[in-house]
Formats: C-alpha cells, structure tokens, sequence
C-alpha cells in the first residue's frame, strides 16, 4: 500500500479523537479549530443523507454505495466502516490536501477508523478517547439533548461501555471532559508533547548526528 505520509519530512499530528455519544467530542474539535490556525479537521466521505445544515465538502463527502465502494476497492480510503447501514470513510486524498499545507489533522471518528489511522501511521497518530466522569453523567447529557428515545439512549449507554473498554487497551490518552476549555487545554497539550518526540524532531538531530 502507497504511503500517504512522508517520513522524511513530514510533521503533520494525526490526532484522532473518539468517544461514546454525547460525550462531546465534535464540540471539542470545533473549538481545537476555532483556537488553532496549525490544526485543521479531516473531512470524511459518507453514504448517508445530508442533513439540512450539512454542507458538502466542509461537513462530509457525500457518495452514493457505488462511489463509495469503488473508492475502497482502488485503496483510496485511509479508513472505513458501516455504521448503521451507512459507509464512512476518510479519503487518502484529505490527507494529501492538508499535509501541503502543513496542517496538523484531526479525524473526528470513531474507535475503529482511529485504531486503523494508528495501524498504520503509528509514529505520527495520536489517539485520544474523550469521555464524561461517569455513565449517569452521559445519560444526562443524551437525555438533555432531546433527540433520542429512552431505549436509544439505553443502548448508546451499553455501546459506551464497550467503547471504553476497547479503548482502555488501544488508546493512549483520556480526557474527562467536565469542562470544555479545560479540555481542549488537555488535548492541546498532549498535542504539543507528543511533538517533542523523535519522529518530529528529525530534522534538528539529523545536524547533530553530522
């Protein structure tokens, strides 16, 4: 497989952030971005309807099953997933368009598309799980949003707890996210310190090793 990231010279994060639902993840992205000039948001592909506030090309890549599939089978996706009968993905191209410009990357999907941008990219990906202080915190949290039924929320709860438990063996940070801007501190923070590490680093060493 083509390598997207070039080792010698790149120095984009890949920072994937996951969470059970409601936890707030997407908010915490979307402030990352409005903080942040360097970072910018990996937009996805998928197969599911736009809703009315979407936008194509800033929220997803709209694609019918055919499209999409075609992409996967010419090893365009990074990652991707069928979540409730619908496909979603992350372009190799999104990362080509953001590593030209320098950018450092979030990918705001879920436990599976991050352990496989890990998988692949694990020098330069850091994963970071965002979840609330505790589950009847998160049920709060669903139930004040109003959108969903007491057995959906019941059965995001349950989801949850699998999530978390996949995540405490393949996920290297976690931030309880009581309070946003204290949360978006953590995770610009581990941000930073994970670029103290070699793989970024490579360009100042290489003087010392000459």
């Amino acid at each position: 497989m083509k390598e997207i990231l070039k080792t010698s010279d790149n120095k984009s994060v890949l920072l994937v952030l996951s969470a059970p639902s409601g936890a707030g993840k997407t908010t915490i992205a979307r402030r990352l971005l409005q903080k942040n000039k360097n970072f910018s948001i990996s937009i996805s592909c998928t197969t599911r309807k736009p809703r009315d506030n979407e936008i194509e090309g800033k929220d997803y890549y709209f694609l019918t099953d055919e499209q999409f599939i075609e992409k996967v089978d010419k090893g365009e996706m990074l990652e991707w997933a069928e979540v409730h009968g619908n496909y979603y993905g992350t372009p190799n191209s999104e990362i080509h368009r953001l590593q030209k410009r320098g950018k450092d990357i979030i990918f705001d999907i879920d436990i599976q598309g991050g352990m496989n941008i890990k998988e692949r990219y694990p020098k330069a990906t850091v994963l970071v799980f965002i979840l609330t202080s505790d589950q009847s915190e998160l049920k709060k949290r669903l139930q004040d949003r109003g959108t969903e039924t007491e057995k959906d929320i019941e059965k995001r709860l349950k989801n949850a707890e699998k999530e978390v438990n996949i995540a405490m063996k393949n996920y290297e940070y976690f931030v309880v996210n009581d309070r946003l801007e204290k949360s978006v501190r953590d995770i610009e923070s581990i941000v930073s310190s994970y670029k103290k590490k070699y793989y970024f680093q490579r360009e100042v060493l290489k003087k010392w090793k000459k």
